[in-house]
């Protein structure tokens, strides 16, 4: 658990907004570098680690996105305050009042969001949110000049400024990329775990880029690999708080990882209803070694699961999340108890996989 909690917090301070991954894809060489057979990189950036087994035609697939939401320069006006997009899917409620980092080739930059203080927001605009397109980034300059002299350019990518911690000493992590650095922590504890072990099946880890914005990498890297069978690994919608009915997210914090049976994104078809056979499978090995788990039914939510399972030849692909409230906000958080049962999960699948699975 110390591992994973390490792993956990030194990930999730890592920028790494989609289209940016470098950083965490070297941290994921750094700690499996002695832990794997063999190592890939392809063109768009995925990290893949090869875990060998004795049939070298039974192949697994692990997929963590290494990516996080997050914001790209857009424009800097004459007075020095900088414009902004959305890089990913963001609520512009969560994106007022807070420090942001601009990541630039000299350095980070900070600076505070604004909008109009309240004094002079009229009646009608208080029961709005703020859209994305009336914030904007003060850095404290006073001319475009100024700013760009700080080494802000447009096209720099820009993330929540949040150091991650435990509340109050306890099991429950918050921090700016838990989704999907949970993901990534799980996979990395995962093939330290396996290592040693004699398996059957080869294993692909792999961090795939770009999620956020799609879903980009995971597909070509499926098809490079052509997988037998295929988990995503990311964060799942979860309730248990005050305002969310039980029944529009039944999802607990700390109630055990997620098996995933149906994603789906209603105006643009993308989505998951993955195969029985693989989630008959999950279930069965959560329960054969008495592991909590989950099962996740979503409507407007989609993983790398729905990209991986349409790559090439098709394969069939499952994800186990961790719960997490608050996902795509500052604020993500998630209980380490999920973390740990889903590396026990996907060890246990992995260890009984076979030709007979």
């Amino acid at each position: 658990m110390k591992r994973l909690e390490k792993w956990l917090t030194e990930l999730d301070a890592i920028p790494a907004v989609a289209g940016d991954e470098e950083r965490v894809a070297a941290y994921l060489r750094e700690q499996l570098h002695d832990e794997v057979d063999e190592y890939q990189s392809d063109a768009l950036g995925n990290q893949i680690f090869i875990r060998k087994g004795s049939d070298p035609n039974l192949k697994v697939m692990l997929c963590a996105h290494m990516d996080e939401i997050g914001f790209i320069v857009n424009y800097v006006d004459e007075r020095g305050f900088i414009m902004f997009l959305p890089v990913g899917g963001h609520d512009s409620r969560m994106v007022i009042n807070q420090v942001l980092e601009i990541h630039t080739e000299k350095g980070v930059v900070k600076g505070v969001t604004g909008a109009k203080p309240s004094h002079i927001v009229t009646a009608e605009e208080a029961k709005l949110a703020i859209p994305l397109s009336e914030l904007y980034l003060d850095v404290g300059t006073s001319s475009r000049a100024e700013t760009e002299g700080l080494g802000v350019m447009i096209g720099d990518f820009i993330t929540f400024s949040r150091e991650g911690q435990f509340l109050n000493g306890g099991k429950v992590f918050t921090g700016k990329a838990v989704d999907n650095r949970s993901g990534c922590a799980v996979m990395l504890e995962v093939m330290k775990r396996l290592a040693g072990k004699a398996l059957t099946a080869s294993v692909y880890a792999v961090g795939s880029v770009q999620e956020e914005v799609g879903m980009r990498g995971a597909g070509p890297a499926a098809f490079s690999i052509q997988p037998d069978v295929a988990l995503a690994i990311d964060v799942a919608l979860t309730g248990g708080t005050p305002k969310i009915e039980e029944k529009t997210i039944p999802l607990t914090l700390g109630g055990g990882p997620v098996i995933l049976f149906y994603e789906w994104v209603t105006d643009n078809w993308a989505g998951s209803s993955v195969p029985k056979k693989l989630t008959r499978k999950l279930v069965q090995t959560a329960e054969k070694n008495q592991i909590p788990y989950q099962r996740g039914v979503y409507l407007n939510c989609v993983t790398d699961t729905y990209s991986i399972s349409l790559a090439g030849k098709g394969t069939i692909a499952g994800c186990i999340s961790v719960p997490s409230r608050y996902i795509h906000s500052a604020t993500g958080l998630v209980h380490m108890d999920d973390l740990e049962n889903a590396v026990q999960l996907i060890v246990a699948f992995i260890e009984s996989f076979d030709q007979n699975w």
